[in-house]
């Protein structure tokens, strides 16, 4: 793959060289409807929650987030919603959205309703019912079909489920015949959500894009004595700024040791001076999550014991991102990645003995004590089987289309007196995206500065 040489203006353009998507055309959830369709069997039926509004206090609600099968079906964005999906004997379907009606009281208060005309309109269902017809409809769309589909990881929707099904066997007598067979639409969505589109792809490159300039804006904005609270706002701002109203998750910001805290969102501290600034946040947009990491001096200037680090944690993540291929897995990865790491902080003096013995031993999994990756894109852990055997390798070949992240890292903390005072209290992480193409990968994450020497340019300038 080309590298792209570090300067503001081929990073902040290095992504930009097809237009920008910030959302995805309404016709593409038609195809992800008909993609699922394509896997039910003839005289079934697959039934979709939209999520609910959660009350944060008293009468405010948190900001809302779809359930993301019910948004990659749909690209519906309201609450209390539900798809129906229905597939006859002669194997025709249709799709039935059940939502909110219109109501100009309640959109006066709380904002517009797309309501049943523009969900058919717009959103390309077969029809559209207002929620409060869903206990009248349903029986009748269960009733003679063989076969239901239904997220099974769902438990609440599931008792709702059996409510109606419940309804249909109640009227048994009366001819009514209930679907004999249950199945989890749960894996069906996971395969298809895995293997993403072109459109898909380049949203994906966008949210990326826009969390890269995000992280430069962290950077450049860093100093002795600010806390990593102010950090997390010049991250939420650049988001914001470009569109990304909400990051994909909490946001780390964690300064010194607070690094060696996997996943530390207190964000509370203030920034010293000679400690690291390790940041893992992303940006969401249109649904989809990047979720990037970067660690970098706080005063702009690596020590010497951070740069072997930080130097070590970054070749071992471009050697296993140059590996990433289809046909390609994440044990293969892991066996690659852990055996550099182990030899790298043999060579620091980290770690004493016999590297081969080190390395059966696992040795490394004391200071790299996460795993490699993880799938990307509705879900920031996205939904996709690994694989995994009873030696609990990731063993999935990788297929062009889908995206991981890549995320080796070294936490020492400052509790660890086994090793010299001078690798206590450092942690460091480092993060990409990764699609997998045609006959490699592509890295999303360009534009967010990485080598030691960018960082330090780019925090220099400031």
């Amino acid at each position: 793959m080309t590298s792209i040489p570090f300067n503001e203006t081929s990073l902040n353009n290095a992504q930009l060289s097809e237009p920008v998507i910030s959302l995805l055309p309404l016709g593409d959830y038609d195809k992800h409807r008909a993609a699922f369709m394509a896997k039910m069997p003839n005289n079934s039926i697959a039934l979709f929650p939209a999520a609910n509004e959660l009350t944060r206090s008293n009468d405010t609600e948190y900001a809302f987030c779809q359930n993301k099968n019910f948004f990659y079906l749909t690209g519906f964005n309201e609450p209390d919603a539900l798809l129906v999906l229905l597939k006859n004997e002669q194997g025709s379907t249709e799709s039935i959205l059940f939502s909110l009606p219109k109501d100009p009281l309640h959109e006066i208060w709380q904002g517009r309703r797309v309501g049943q005309l523009k969900a058919v309109q717009d959103y390309g269902v077969d029809k559209s019912f207002e929620v409060a017809e869903i206990d009248n409809l349903l029986s009748d769309y269960l009733n003679g079909k063989s076969q239901v589909f239904f997220g099974f990881s769902d438990h609440s929707f599931a008792v709702q489920v059996f409510t109606w099904l419940k309804q249909v066997k109640s009227s048994i007598r009366q001819g009514a015949k209930a679907p004999q067979q249950l199945n989890d639409a749960d894996p069906i969505l996971a395969e298809l959500r895995l293997i993403k589109t072109d459109n898909e792809l380049a949203l994906m490159r966008q949210a990326n894009h826009i969390s890269g300039l995000a992280h430069q804006r962290a950077m450049q904005n860093c100093f002795v004595g600010k806390f990593e609270y102010q950090v997390e706002a010049d991250i939420l701002h650049e988001f914001a700024l470009h569109g990304a109203r909400h990051p994909a998750y909490a946001s780390i910001v964690a300064g010194g040791d607070n690094a060696n805290i996997l996943h530390y969102t207190a964000n509370s501290d203030v920034l010293k001076d000679n400690e690291l600034l390790l940041i893992d946040a992303g940006a969401e947009l249109a649904g989809y999550a990047a979720d990037i990491t970067r660690t970098f001096p706080v005063n702009g200037k690596y020590t010497q014991e951070q740069k072997a680090i930080y130097q070590l944690v970054l070749d071992a993540k471009n050697l296993a991102i140059n590996a990433i291929k289809p046909g390609m897995c994440f044990a293969k990865l892991n066996v690659l990645t852990n055996a550099f790491l182990t030899q790298g902080l043999v060579d620091l003096g980290i770690f004493q003995g016999d590297l081969t013995k080190l390395i059966s031993d696992k040795k490394i999994k004391e200071y790299f004590i996460h795993g490699l990756g993880h799938w990307l894109g509705l879900d920031v852990h996205d939904v996709g089987d690994y694989n995994i055997n009873s030696n609990r390798e990731q063993l999935r070949a990788f297929e062009q289309g889908m995206v991981m992240t890549i995320e080796p890292g070294i936490y020492i903390p400052l509790t660890d007196l086994s090793v010299d005072a001078k690798w206590r209290g450092i942690g460091v992480r480092i993060e990409d995206n990764i699609a997998v193409t045609e006959t490699g990968f592509e890295n999303f994450s360009v534009n967010s500065p990485q080598t030691i020497e960018d960082i330090e340019a780019l925090m220099k300038e400031t």
